[in-house]
């Protein structure tokens, strides 16, 4: 029954009671992670030297990276494995986007493929990937490397979301505890993680103009971290404004200081991309000449800004499988409908256990929990941002000659920086713009 059923088969006696649709988005959740260390394991240098041995996956392919010569192209394996594993998660994910499409309850028939089925789920995206590993290359790379910039840049914002109601959440909560617990130490601790963030801020800012930018020259570099500094100053004012805090009582430092703290992360990913070695010394270079058979060992991937791309993606990925806002316009945002009522329904102890057993019980058969829709939409995002994260947004050069960053992946990646901020100098005076409407 567990190859066909739902969500509860999966649960044995010892596992608490849970939500059909919490159990689902957790299995989809955990095939997008097990595709991601699948990638992770290609892009390991041993690994990775050992995929040439793949019939048609270099030699004989016909092509390589959507040239007709004979290139070696073994030092791109990886790069190559990678984007094939990001394109069948995208594929599956997008082949249940399109199935979902208006779902309303678990009553329509569509809902048993959303939350059951998973071993055929699995043999799907297993033949998706075996699949992807046989497509021609062709343009494949150059194309697919600008649908994953823009699913990332997307992505990116879905962060910036996700992490700007983690934050007004986090205020509220101890707030919230100050009022009625022991004042004085919910609000020191509330200025000892707001000061934390702002300096661990200020450490990188500096940092990344001692590392990043020269006396002279890297005029890019000295313009992206200052334009984002004056932003972060101006957002952070703007929070403490008496008229802001009139209209958001929980508006306050620690919301600024942690988009603060993530946007710096995200200027310093964006200089790791700048393709100068003078202006960027965390460049990394990998030629066409490197041997998959070669005794010395080739390039990593694993360089700092991907380790902390990783660890976020992991982070916003099951933030978005576990999340349950208190917040409508984040719910609305984020077409999750938590405390509507499709989340009450069903629940109960009946329908939690059955005979002492602990069982996922159905919470939407009046509506559904979230949109299905767009849930799959955020995994599909969330595949494109790990696979150019783990390619570190790089792709060969005119010649084939090597593996290099453009600077396509330098300018997305402002660009969402700039984005985010304005996102949240938008949830600060929104509600001053429009005083008619509900931002509670």
């Amino acid at each position: 029954s567990c190859l066909c059923g739902s969500a509860p088969c999966l649960l044995c006696g010892c596992c608490p009671s849970a939500k059909n649709s919490t159990i689902s988005r957790l299995l989809f959740t955990f095939f997008l992670f097990l595709g991601t260390l699948v990638s992770i394991i290609m892009i390991i240098p041993g690994v990775e030297k050992e995929l040439h041995k793949l019939p048609g996956f270099c030699e004989g392919s016909g092509s390589v990276l959507g040239v007709q010569s004979k290139v070696d192209c073994s030092s791109f394996l990886g790069h190559k494995a990678v984007y094939r594993m990001g394109f069948a998660m995208a594929a599956f994910f997008c082949l249940f986007a399109v199935l979902m499409v208006c779902v309303r309850s678990s009553k329509d028939p569509r809902a048993a493929l959303q939350n059951g089925f998973w071993f055929f789920k699995f043999l799907v995206l297993v033949g998706i990937t075996v699949g992807a590993f046989y497509i021609p290359d062709g343009t494949f790379t150059s194309v697919w490397f600008y649908f994953g910039v823009v699913g990332s840049f997307l992505f990116i914002l879905i962060q910036l979301v996700l992490l700007i109601d983690l934050a007004h959440s986090w205020s509220q909560r101890w707030l919230h505890n100050a009022e009625q617990g022991s004042a004085k130490g919910w609000y020191a601790a509330l200025c000892t993680v707001t000061f934390i963030f702002y300096a661990a801020s200020i450490a990188a800012i500096v940092l990344l103009y001692v590392y990043y930018t020269k006396p002279e020259g890297c005029t890019e570099g000295k313009a992206f971290i200052s334009i984002n500094l004056i932003l972060c100053l101006i957002v952070s004012v703007v929070s403490i404004l008496p008229k802001i805090q009139e209209a958001q009582p929980h508006s306050g430092l620690l919301q600024a200081s942690l988009i603060t703290l993530y946007t710096i992360y995200v200027t310093w990913a964006a200089l790791a991309n700048v393709p100068s070695q003078r202006c960027n010394p965390t460049l990394l270079l990998r030629n066409s000449t490197g041997s998959a058979t070669a005794a010395e060992p080739l390039t990593t991937w694993w360089d700092a800004p991907s380790i902390v791309g990783l660890v976020i993606f992991i982070l916003c990925t099951l933030f978005i499988s576990l999340r349950c806002s208190d917040h409508p316009q984040v719910n609305k945002l984020m077409l999750t409908e938590e405390s509507g009522a499709g989340a009450g329904a069903g629940a109960g102890p009946g329908g939690a256990e059955e005979g002492g057993v602990h069982r996922a019980y159905d919470n939407e058969q009046d509506g559904v929990s979230y949109n299905y829709t767009f849930f799959h939409l955020c995994l599909l995002l969330a595949a494109l941002y790990i696979m150019m994260t783990l390619t570190n947004w790089y792709r060969p050069d005119d010649r084939l000659q090597a593996l290099s960053s453009p600077w396509t992946a330098v300018w997305v990646k402002i660009c969402s920086s700039w984005a985010g901020l304005l996102l949240y100098l938008w949830t600060l005076v929104a509600p001053l713009l429009l005083p008619d409407r509900d931002f509670s």
